[in-house]
């Protein structure tokens, strides 16, 4: 018992987070049974990349470099391209939270062991780590980046403007919202911009940016046209003009519905105070147990020791903050996944509250440590039903129907089971079941809920029947009608 317990002291924190991180996520693929939208998806888009080339990428999916990724790896190893795709959803995850151990211990003294429970154990993302999802690509290289631009701001050079630079591009092949680390770098100079050494710091950092519009201008010179969907639709979302066209309707359909017309002027303050609101409440509920250290008042001194040893950091969250706020006002939804890349830029300043806390109240501290056991566990074992009844609907519909058929899936996913590839609905549920929709489908694949009278009424109406009927041990039901 004495050797094992000397071995795990030699074992650094960094190298924790990795091993740890490796069997959380092992645990937590070992209790998945059916896969999520996005990750079916994913795997449909690489697996008509390995069957018919690279060139069908861009046809299925606007941004497919993490499908291309798990194609090439697949045909180069021969393994399936589920475990493919689970292989470097553990690993990047694991990288990131290593290296989110390693900047924070670096910077904040005896605080390794500390940051290494807070990486594994804050629900943000690890509650994610079943899932098959472009964001652990986005999480390390950004991460990655970060790590090079701490150690660029302390030693500048041109090899390290690089990696840097080539960091980012590749985060920004997962998810392009990477692309605002190039301006979070511009803002952690801004102070040095009075000096020549500070100018040629700006230049070695924007090499790529300055290349790619080198490019983007031959490009379009030799005749070609520059556009690409992904971009574009990135563009719309950050343009002035529609956001505040977005914003204004959003204020005045609030004032329409809840708002006294004395009230009227005051809904734009509402509406962005709401919004704000909103994420900040989201932020602080994806910390799991470390928002408790966030009631402790002398804790918030490590705000400005955030600020001032973990800049880019700072800077970044608060530019990706603004982002989600505009895209919370033109989508007008937003969900943890997206949060969650705040409190991981926040890994190093609730590390600091944690120390805190722990250094003043150690009993307390050790509460605080079970209950982030507890919750490292809540986020990789789940204990609810399975999806079963999605696989047994798929294996009927493969039996029964034609890949010709007409069919209305409510869930692609249901098609991805039934071999059928992971097609897309240009109609919803509400719309498809519409009489002038209805005749364009044989068959409707449902989400049911018990006792749906409207549906009955529905299935009356248009002569149609249940021709088979899934459910799981919860209840959740998948029912296929046709004629």
């Amino acid at each position: 018992m004495v050797d094992v317990l000397a071995a795990l002291r030699r074992i650094s924190p960094v190298q924790i987070a990795f091993l740890g991180s490796l069997l959380l996520s092992l645990i937590a693929i070992a209790g998945t049974l059916t896969l999520a939208k996005d990750a079916a998806r994913y795997l449909y888009v690489s697996q008509q990349i390995v069957e018919q080339g690279p060139r069908v990428a861009f046809d299925l999916f606007s941004w497919p470099w993490f499908s291309l990724l798990l194609a090439a790896t697949q045909r180069l190893s021969g393994l399936p391209l589920e475990l493919t795709a689970y292989l470097w959803c553990a690993f990047l995850m694991a990288g990131t939270c290593a290296l989110l151990v390693a900047i924070t211990q670096r910077y904040v003294i005896d605080s390794g062991y500390w940051a290494c429970l807070v990486v594994l154990s804050i629900p943000a993302f690890n509650h994610l780590r079943y899932d098959i999802i472009r964001e652990f690509g986005f999480w390390f290289f950004c991460t990655l980046a970060l790590w090079l631009m701490l150690r660029w701001l302390e030693r500048a050079g041109w090899l390290r403007a690089l990696l840097l630079q080539l960091a980012i591009a590749a985060a920004v092949l997962f998810r392009i919202e990477a692309v605002l680390l190039f301006p979070v770098l511009a803002l952690c100079l801004l102070a040095n911009l009075k000096t020549r050494q500070g100018w040629l710091r700006l230049l070695q950092i924007n090499l790529l940016p300055l290349a790619g519009i080198a490019a983007a201008v031959v490009w379009l010179l030799s005749g070609h046209a520059l556009s690409q969907e992904r971009v574009d639709y990135v563009l719309s979302l950050v343009n002035p003009q529609n956001f505040l066209a977005r914003f204004n309707l959003m204020a005045s359909k609030f004032a329409e519905v809840a708002l006294a017309k004395y009230s009227a002027d005051d809904a734009r303050r509402i509406v962005f105070f709401g919004l704000f609101c909103t994420l900040i409440s989201k932020f602080v509920a994806l910390c799991g147990p470390f928002a408790l250290p966030l009631l402790y008042r002398p804790g918030w001194c490590g705000v400005a020791e955030y600020w001032r040893k973990f800049r880019p950091m700072a800077w970044a969250w608060l530019v990706y903050f603004c982002l989600l706020l505009i895209f919370f006002v033109q989508e007008r939804f937003i969900n943890s996944r997206y949060v969650s890349f705040l409190n991981l830029l926040a890994v190093p300043l609730l590390t600091l509250f944690v120390v805190s806390f722990a250094r003043d109240f150690p009993r307390l501290a050790k509460i605080l440590v079970t209950l982030s056991l507890l919750v490292m566990l809540q986020n990789v074992v789940s204990f609810s039903p399975k999806k079963t009844h999605y696989l047994e609907a798929g294996a009927w519909l493969a039996q029964h129907t034609r890949p010709a058929d007409a069919i209305f899936y409510e869930d692609s996913r249901l098609a991805y089971y039934a071999g059928r590839g992971y097609p897309y609905m240009p109609v919803d549920r509400e719309q498809a079941m519409s009489a002038e929709q209805a005749q364009n489908f044989r068959y409707f694949v449902l989400i049911a809920k018990p006792g749906d009278a409207a549906l009955q009424i529905w299935m009356t109406q248009q002569h149609k029947q249940v021709l088979s009927r899934f459910a799981n041990r919860k209840g959740d039901t998948v029912l296929v009608i046709g004629d």
